[in-house]
């Protein structure tokens, strides 16, 4: 398919070829094998680093693309057409998720000593902000980070988070100045530093091929050269990328629902029913029309979200309202593609029986639907 929309530019259209033509051949194939082990073959992710899509939104004078926010959706939803949400996310949280972290607050050190390597898929990334009392609550966090000699030593726990059982590092948001809730930085913490470990591989309904662990830091010393920008400033450098996380969360969730309606409109108009097809009874056809519209709807107001940012505004309210939306919107639909396959739907054979699975978590990752909604109602208080 070939997007359609006011903010497509040739370099843009070619990402998403590129990317559905990579999903297609790469992808789609083996992604059974990879649900089953719990992974994706890391051979996978050196490949889409040589291809250079781990580096679309890193600036040209640090190796990257240098491009916005609108090179992210296409990215995000061109890899929701491989129906495997678990490769998407393992992809995105690398991507868009993580590594804008370092682009936006990282040194010249560092620059040099990881970014080679995360843009040629070498070095894979997590993001370590959830923690079991604090998810959407990031100032509610209450793993520490304590001055120790010529660096920092780190206690507490992580959970949920993706790309940590096989990753090579992960960006920890702890808590440095205790007497105020949003004194939180950021530390680079690389697999395999002592007191950092895997405390459980968590078994997800979906996501299958993303491993998503919980993290111990029990008395996990860094230098200070682990230390991501501004002591006490982590909480708004968070903040600053939370749009881009939940827009990614959408392009993909946009992107899956988009191949349940052409999965499930090939069904319906093969499956014999009733002397005719399927799709010949006009409460189906009809719904599947209206999910259609509704994607549409989504897909476009994502885009001119992206567009927002990328013309230098707000587009928190904007964003904010896409996440809330376009989450509840792509879980419709997976609920009618899964009823309209008929207990066909209901096998683990069926891409849309994944599917619905990998999409019960968009209206909770990212920013609850809930923590959403008062986004956008804060900022549209017009006052007594």
């Amino acid at each position: 398919m070939t997007l359609r929309n006011a903010y497509m530019t040739d370099e843009l259209e070619a990402i998403y070829e590129q990317t559905i033509e990579f999903v297609s051949k790469e992808v789609v194939p083996h992604a059974d094998a990879w649900e089953e082990a719990g992974m994706v073959p890391r051979e996978v992710l050196r490949q889409m680093g040589e291809l250079g899509m781990f580096s679309l939104r890193v600036p040209e004078e640090h190796g990257g693309l240098g491009r916005g926010m609108l090179a992210s959706a296409v990215f995000s939803e061109a890899l929701g057409s491989s129906t495997y949400g678990g490769f998407d996310v393992t992809v995105l949280v690398h991507t868009d998720m993580a590594l804008p972290h370092l682009v936006n607050s990282g040194n010249a050190e560092q620059f040099e000593t990881y970014l080679p390597g995360i843009l040629a898929g070498e070095h894979i990334l997590s993001i370590g902000v959830s923690e079991p009392d604090a998810g959407s609550d990031v100032a509610g966090i209450r793993t520490t980070a304590v001055r120790d000699g010529d660096g920092w030593r780190i206690n507490g726990a992580k959970t949920y988070i993706t790309n940590a059982v096989h990753g090579d590092m992960t960006i920890v948001a702890a808590k440095t100045d205790p007497e105020n809730k949003y004194g939180i930085s950021m530390f680079l913490v690389e697999a395999g530093t002592e007191g950092f470990s895997v405390a459980k591989k968590l078994d997800k309904t979906g996501w299958r091929c993303s491993d998503t662990a919980e993290l111990v830091l029990d008395d996990v010393w860094v230098p200070e050269s682990r230390l991501l920008g501004q002591e006490h400033r982590g909480f708004y450098e968070t903040m600053k990328n939370f749009q881009n996380e939940r827009m990614v969360l959408i392009g993909m969730g946009i992107g899956a629902a988009q191949r349940a309606i052409e999965l499930t409109l090939e069904h319906t108009q093969n499956r014999p029913a009733f002397g005719s097809t399927l799709y010949d009874l006009g409460a189906i056809r009809q719904r599947l029309a209206m999910h259609q519209a509704k994607v549409d709807a989504v897909r476009a107001s994502m885009y001119h979200a992206a567009w927002l940012h990328d013309q230098g505004e707000d587009n928190v309210k904007e964003m904010s309202g896409v996440k809330a939306y376009g989450a509840e919107v792509v879980n419709e639909v997976m609920y009618d593609c899964v009823q309209f396959h008929g207990g066909l739907g209901y096998m683990r054979e069926t891409a849309v029986e994944r599917m619905s699975r990998d999409a019960r978590i968009l209206p909770i990752g990212g920013g609850a639907t809930e923590v959403m909604l008062e986004e956008v109602a804060k900022r549209s208080y017009v006052g007594a």
